[in-house]
């Protein structure tokens, strides 16, 4: 397989053709040229649609996908879907090459990169002192997730690995025969990957997503983090000699988080044992990683001490040492790393259960804690440094010490997650089994107002008394609840108490969802009240516990947020917490995926920005720091896009040095897959984070609040009028979700094997009970991807044409302040620039053709009807607001997107065609369908998604 890229990157352009003509051979070698021959006539055809528009290449794609049997159409979907993902492999590669030329050329450093963000700093007049300053309470935290949008095997993200550093490989001055060389190991690995099954044959399992995630740790952020860390320090103290001591490790401001083992939220799999395994597969992994650097280090470090001072407490440890080698008895570093060695592996082998060391060693008192490991380690480092040895400690040991900083023994922080109506279940069944009464009657929990749960709440609390008992046989859901939260009492003693942090409330509706959770840790020994009173007034001794989080996630949760978290924060004994236990800092999540659902695009990102305004007021009164929370996905709908320009348009003081964020589903693949790409993603984490933090806030507060005060009346009417759009299409015309159901592979999705979560929280087909996450998945599966853009142009067109109250008179004078709005105000530029991309990537031809499965001739009329009109509102809209075309001031970036539609077109055409056989044969009585149309259906849904890349 072959591509044209007339005007692409010429480098980019022949790695394309190398790997597409390596997939032929492939091929052609194992299913043979008829297969091969098939292949090569849709993909011209397909590119020949594309290029010339000629209707009849249409049918003719159409027909050619309509003849496919047997075997022919798994085929054609692995043959598409496989050269999408070495397409993948090259542009990535591609970006990281330009990045690079860049660098080595001596431009101006990239936009995001260190060098380019403290440039700018230092232009505003901020000091290296002040970005140190930040930097000691900064908090910023990617959190990988296991939502189900990741189709790919890890077997298959091996191999693009390895397809990916051989590309890297051949970016080099080679010869000859070294090029023939890299070529014929890339025709290996294409054919591996051709010959390795791409789906998965049976559900994932929480344990293997745990897996899965910890891949990423030792391909990229344990050697990526540490490394930043240094890279960071360097270029804050440009003065520094190559032979001064090297500086301690830098407070841990980067850290990595997971909800994988801890998510519950709509997962009866995950439970206390997977909790207890998330952490302890999360210990093997780091503790394989630093006796491997603990073993290269004293590989490394053959000082001798007849040569090279040492300090006496480095010598001091190497006396103490069991290594009984003759050979090293003047080598104190070997000795006293031998010693250390030891106790690192008695540590793995308390923390996991399992021995992890690979050296010969013996025994030895295991670690305390991360802080007692450190402690040895700054050891060997001072005595370096003290004896002319600081560019030797930068070589390994400097890379280590800020690793176990910011990894301690735990790896990354596992966040619980649960329903608060879980949480309500579960505190009426204690109630009710420990017969507590209220007024002299049996307290139905479930009953009472929300004063009268506060007030119960609160005083129970205050009682040091337990609620639950461990002689009752509660019910099953009772009793998981309260194991998961038993065990991470147990696992924080055992990791250390950065190993779980925060309790996630999912769908917090009222003050009393918090509340209970606070309650249920009392129950669970995550807290201990030592005020032995009664009294809800009196401030809440306790032990430190887990930070109780809110998750808002609809439209109408948003706009309580403020309230509910005013409320929290004027309790006396919550204000004295937070104070107390969580160093005045108080977490907030933001839920993108479901106020999308609930509201459409814009008006859940206009909702988002008000809620995070108000909250920044609310916590600005009462002196408490607020840290956000983002829960995003991958596809614009569910707050995908650049993070780095949504940080820098998220309100002011928003951010302030505080940021958690959600890396989900085939994004973390996408952003982490190698230690050069994963570099670059956190990287503009940390870079956005440091100018929107340090951007002069009372002047970025005033300049957002003029234009909050200039356009917030325009935006809220526009939000009103697309919700009012979106929500009529999806919510109130009669048949939609039957039209949904029938018109994506909504169905086919759920068993893809992609999650070990059920992709609808009840067993029908309602739009309400379905997740978010498959939702918009299957919209962009028929390319019409409404969850970004669906509802905006009716809500400009009617702002235009009918006025609003408060907007100019003029319908000229409201244009012109639309366009005012999309040039000056980041918020709204931001929105546009993610509108027009989902847009870009809309197709409503193919989406007719989805359309076409639904049975009902007036229902699938009536439904696209309304989705083509507007559709085509919102692409005159946005050119009317923006004075251009799609993507006309990115010439380069439409044409590789429609180069790449000619390769992603033949796989909707192919499953559109295996949707209707494979419904059709189930709509026939004693028919089994053919298992092979099934397994094609997967290979096209997951050949688009690659297609699309960031659809999820």
């Amino acid at each position: 397989m072959t591509t044209e890229l007339p005007r692409a990157d010429v480098s980019l352009r022949h790695t394309i053709r190398l790997v597409g003509a390596l997939l032929g051979d492939v091929i052609t070698a194992c299913e043979g040229k008829q297969v091969f021959d098939i292949i090569e006539t849709l993909r011209r055809t397909a590119v020949r649609f594309r290029r010339e528009g000629r209707p009849a290449d249409g049918e003719l794609l159409q027909d050619s996908v309509r003849r496919l049997r047997g075997d022919n159409a798994n085929d054609v979907a692995r043959a598409f879907t496989y050269f999408l993902h070495l397409w993948n492999i090259a542009d990535d590669r591609d970006q990281a090459r330009q990045q690079r030329e860049q660098t080595l050329r001596g431009d101006e450093p990239a936009r995001g990169s260190l060098r380019d963000t403290l440039a700018r700093l230092k232009a505003r007049g901020i000091s290296a002192a002040q970005i140190r300053r930040l930097l000691t309470d900064a908090c910023i935290v990617p959190v990988l997730t296991a939502h189900p949008t990741e189709v790919q095997r890890k077997s298959t993200l091996d191999l693009h690995q390895a397809i990916s550093a051989l590309l890297l490989r051949r970016e080099q001055p080679l010869t000859d025969d070294e090029q023939a060389q890299v070529e014929q190991e890339l025709l290996g690995r294409i054919a591996t990957l051709w010959q390795t099954r791409m789906l998965r044959a049976t559900r994932l399992t929480v344990a293997d997503e745990i897996d899965n995630a910890l891949s990423y740790y030792r391909s990229t952020f344990l050697a990526v983090i540490p490394r930043l860390y240094a890279d960071l320090d360097k270029l804050l103290r440009p003065s520094a000699k190559h032979f001064d001591p090297p500086p301690p490790p830098m407070e841990p401001f980067l850290r990595m988080g997971s909800w994988i083992g801890g998510d519950r939220d709509g997962n009866p799999n995950v439970d206390a044992g997977t909790l207890d395994r998330a952490l302890r597969r999360q210990a093997t992994v780091l503790m394989e990683h630093y006796l491997q650097e603990i073993h290269a280090l004293g590989a490394e470090l053959s000082i001798s001490s007849l040569l090279a001072g040492v300090s006496p407490e480095l010598q001091a440890q190497s006396d103490a040492s069991g290594d009984d080698s003759q050979h090293r008895q003047d080598e104190p570093y070997r000795r006293t790393l031998v010693h250390v060695y030891a106790r690192l592996a008695a540590t793995a082998f308390k923390l996991t259960g399992e021995t992890l060391a690979q050296r010969r060693t013996y025994d030895a008192a295991p670690y305390a804690d991360p802080a007692e490991f450190a402690r040895d380690l700054a050891a060997v480092a001072e005595s370096l440094a003290g004896n002319q040895g600081g560019p030797i400690a930068r070589l390994r040991l400097a890379g280590l010490q800020q690793a176990v900083a910011v990894f301690g023994f735990h790896l990354a922080t596992v966040d619980l997650r649960q329903s608060s109506d879980v949480h309500e279940r579960v505190l009426a069944e204690l109630f009710a089994r420990a017969d507590v009464c209220l007024d002299g009657k049996p307290l139905d929990y479930a009953a009472l107002s929300e004063d009268q749960r506060v007030a119960l709440l609160r005083s129970e609390l205050a009682h040091g008394r337990p609620l639950a008992s461990p002689w009752i046989a509660y019910g099953e859901e009772t009793t998981r609840e309260l194991g998961i939260l038993r065990m991470a009492a147990a696992c924080r003693a055992r990791h250390g108490k950065d190993a779980v942090r925060q309790i996630i409330i999912s769908h917090t509706e009222t003050l009393s969802d918090l509340l209970e959770v606070m309650v249920l840790q009392k129950e669970a020994g995550l807290l201990v009240n030592s005020a032995n009173t009664a009294d809800p007034a009196q401030p809440l001794k306790t032990l430190e516990g887990l930070m109780v989080v809110p998750l808002f996630e609809t439209i109408p949760d948003l706009e309580r947020g403020p309230g509910i978290m005013a409320a929290w924060l004027d309790l006396p004994e919550i204000r004295e917490r937070v104070q107390q236990t969580q160093d005045g800092t108080q977490e907030v999540m933001l839920g993108y995926s479901d106020s999308n659902k609930d509201g459409g695009f814009l008006t859940s990102n206009w909702t988002l920005y008000h809620a995070e305004r108000a909250l920044v007021e609310v916590f600005s009164k009462r002196g408490v720091r607020l840290r956000l929370f983002h829960g995003r996905g991958g596809s614009v709908g569910r707050g995908g896009g650049s993070s780095f320009d949504a940080i820098l348009s998220q309100p002011p003081g928003t951010v302030a040095g505080q940021l958690r964020l959600t890396e989900q589903g085939e994004i973390i693949q996408s952003k982490y897959k190698d230690a050069e790409i994963g570099r670059r993603n956190l990287e503009l984490l940390l870079t956005a984070t440091l100018e929107s933090s340090l951007a002069p806030q009372q002047e970025a507060a005033q300049a957002e609040a003029d234009r909050v005060g200039d356009y917030g009346p325009a935006m809220s009417f526009l939000s009103e009028q697309a919700q009012r759009a979106y929500r009529g299409l999806v919510y109130d015309t009669p048949g939609f979700a039957d039209y949904f159901f029938m018109s994506t592979p909504v169905n086919e999705i759920a068993g893809l094997n992609i999650g070990s979560r059920p992709s609808s929280r009840k067993a029908n087909q309602s739009i309400e009970d379905l997740r978010a996450i498959p939702w918009g998945f299957s919209w962009a599966q028929c390319r019409l991807m409404i969850t970004g853009w669906y509802g905006v142009g009716s809500a400009v067109e009617r702002y235009l044409e009918e006025g609003a109250p408060d907007a100019p008179r003029s319908k000229k004078a409201r244009l012109a302040l639309l366009r005012e709005m999309a040039t000056a105000w980041p918020a709204m530029r931001t929105l546009l620039s993610n509108m027009e991309m989902v847009l870009a990537k809309s197709d409503l031809a193919i989406g007719a053709r989805y359309a076409a499965l639904v049975p009902k001739r007036a229902l699938r009329e009536r439904v696209f009807g309304m989705i083509t009109t507007e559709h085509e509102r919102a692409l005159s809209m946005l050119r009317l607001l923006t004075r251009r075309d799609l993507l006309a001031d990115d010439p380069g970036l439409r044409e590789s997107l429609n180069q790449r539609f000619a390769y992603i077109d033949p796989l909707n055409y192919l499953q559109i065609e295996l949707l209707r056989r494979w419904r059709a044969d189930q709509a026939k009585p004693g028919k089994k369908p053919d298992p092979r149309v099934r397994s094609a259906i997967h290979l096209t849904i997951n050949g688009i998604a690659a297609g699309l890349r960031n659809s999820g």
